[in-house]
């Protein structure tokens, strides 16, 4: 959970990581999920609840998972009428560090400075959820705009990546406008 301010600064609010034990039953494991998303929701009470986008990897049953606990997660937020975005890893990575190939070590770098913490979020799954709230955030554009003080050189190259991903996306559809 991050706060951020008009300005893109952004503040922990808190983190936590939820897990279940492998020898429960799959309800049982999203159970103790679902109980631990609606304590966090009804304590924080978020303005928005940031997903990562699942996607095809060679590992099905860990895709499966995910998108088993996805689904437990936006219930739970639509229950309370919180918007929920989702965002890819390498949407994730750009935002934060400039590079949508970053590895974990660079996230939580990152995650670290710019949450001006003492010491880095663990565990690393900690760092990644970081990550992705300060990502929707900052994507969002409820900060500053373009150019403005305090953006980071990270924002920039995120913007700027942003901006070159439309522009090649509009010329490849016929009749397209730039946004």
């Amino acid at each position: 959970m991050v706060d951020v301010a008009p300005n893109r600064a952004a503040t922990l609010v808190g983190v936590g990581v939820v897990g279940s034990s492998h020898e429960q039953s799959l309800d049982a494991r999203l159970l103790v999920i679902a109980n631990a998303i609606d304590q966090w929701l009804d304590v924080f009470k978020p303005d928005v609840l940031a997903i990562e986008r699942v996607f095809a990897q060679t590992n099905l049953s860990t895709v499966m998972g995910v998108a088993q606990v996805s689904g437990v997660v936006m219930v739970a937020a639509a229950r309370r009428n919180i918007p929920v975005a989702m965002h890819t890893p390498s949407e994730v990575k750009a935002a934060v560090t400039g590079s949508g190939r970053a590895d974990k070590a660079s996230v939580t770098a990152m995650v670290t400075r710019i949450l001006r913490l003492d010491e880095p979020p663990r565990p690393a799954d900690a760092a990644d959820a970081l990550a992705l709230a300060i990502a929707h955030a900052w994507r969002s554009g409820s900060a500053v705009a373009t150019g403005s003080a305090g953006t980071t050189a990270a924002q920039q190259l995120w913007r700027d990546a942003e901006a070159r991903a439309k522009l090649t996306k509009n010329k490849e559809k016929p009749g397209a406008a730039w946004r």
